[in-house]
């Protein structure tokens, strides 16, 4: 079962005082970094779960299926994560390629 996608909100648009002004998180959202640093963190902690899923099967504690599950919920969130980054890399090289 897919649980739901955490840490993402509706787009607001951003208001503006002037043409310096920062935009900053309102209070009770995340700030992009925290949310990255959180999906990086979840995917470290799946492939941890699976590593012990893992040596729980080599001990005779756990199952082939529940392995499998383990191991395909830690390769679909790091290749989701690395998706995220080809697109971030992707616009990056799409930003310094822009003249000014």
């Amino acid at each position: 079962m897919i649980g739901p996608v955490n840490g993402l909100s509706p787009l607001q648009a951003p208001s503006t005082t002037g043409p310096a002004a920062r935009i900053a998180p309102v209070e009770g959202e995340r700030s992009f970094k925290e949310i990255l640093q959180t999906s990086i963190e979840d995917v470290n902690r799946l492939q941890k779960e699976a590593d012990g899923v893992l040596a729980q099967y080599v001990r005779g504690e756990a199952t082939q299926d529940q392995v499998a599950i383990a191991f395909k919920k830690s390769q679909i969130a790091f290749e989701a994560l690395l998706q995220i980054r080809n697109k971030l890399v992707s616009a990056f090289e799409e930003i310094q390629r822009m003249r000014i």
